[in-house]
């Protein structure tokens, strides 16, 4: 007998993956957390019947996350994570030996728990020294910081359930708070292409918008998200992610990055002409 898993993209398409075995399942105080095992992707992480990650596609997430704004500046030493229990972005942070310290926000310990159990390819870095777990609401954590942090990267899930409060315009100031005077915000954006993505990803940008002078979208390829095109967003009370970029100080850290690149950096910030008229609409 086949098992499959099915995800709804849209009340008209559906994504689904043939799955070998169910790992894990289980209910924490503010979702459901399943762990399955596929031949084609490995192991997949959803939240609430909605993948999260796989282990064959989370570095072109997590890459574009983390090394977009850290290629920007790359002075950059206190870092805020808000969502990520997976680990996956915290993975890339720590690859960085300038970076001092790392604050990670994470409301479901449940996610964590698991992922150290069954997704050790993203959670193997959450005991690194430089980093300090918080198990407590993201908006409520950062409503006490000011000036803080050079870095705050926003991985959220969607924006409903434990997610919601992250694309709150509360939330966004708040943030704009904590960060230093040259301080960098990075969010997962939701995807451009679906009606419910699309109203979220507009709600997310205009609230940004209101208090950063520097707001860019950017994008990459993520063939289990819906529709695989997913955007991010950048912005910044200083730098440009364009004019800013420092190829050199980059590449000279030589990193083995499987996705992210200079090129692809500057090339993620040109994107369709029709996504740019959703954000301009805004």
């Amino acid at each position: 007998m086949e098992f499959w898993y099915t995800e709804e993209h849209s009340e008209d398409v559906r994504f689904s993956i043939r799955v070998d075995k169910h790992i894990y399942s289980g209910q924490s105080e503010f979702q459901r957390i399943d762990i399955f095992e596929s031949k084609e992707f490995g192991r997949i992480l959803t939240l609430d019947g909605l993948i999260m990650l796989t282990e064959k596609d989370e570095f072109i997430y997590h890459e574009m996350i983390v090394h977009v704004p850290m290629a920007t500046n790359p002075n950059i030493k206190r870092v805020l994570v808000i969502g990520g229990g997976d680990g996956g972005t915290v993975r890339e942070l720590t690859r960085y030996g300038t970076i001092e310290n790392i604050d990670m926000v994470e409301i479901d310990e449940l996610v964590v728990e698991v992922c150290k159990k069954y997704i050790l390819q993203t959670a193997g870095k959450l005991e690194d020294p430089r980093v300090k777990l918080y198990f407590e609401n993201g908006l409520k954590f950062v409503r006490s910081k000011e000036g803080e942090y050079d870095l705050i990267i926003v991985d959220s899930t969607d924006p409903f359930g434990p997610g919601e409060g992250l694309f709150t315009k509360e939330f966004y100031g708040n943030c704009y708070k904590a960060l230093k005077e040259d301080g960098i915000l990075v969010n997962q954006h939701e995807s451009p292409f679906y009606p419910y993505y699309i109203d979220s990803m507009k709600r997310a940008h205009h609230r940004i918008r209101e208090f950063f002078p520097i707001c860019k979208v950017y994008q990459a390829h993520i063939p289990t998200y819906p529709s695989g095109h997913w955007l991010f967003g950048f912005a910044s009370k200083k730098y440009d992610p364009i004019r800013d970029l420092d190829e050199g100080a980059w590449n000279r850290l030589n990193l083995k990055t499987k996705y992210y690149n200079t090129e692809i950096h500057q090339g993620a910030f040109a994107i369709p002409n029709y996504v740019k008229e959703l954000l301009e609409g805004e």
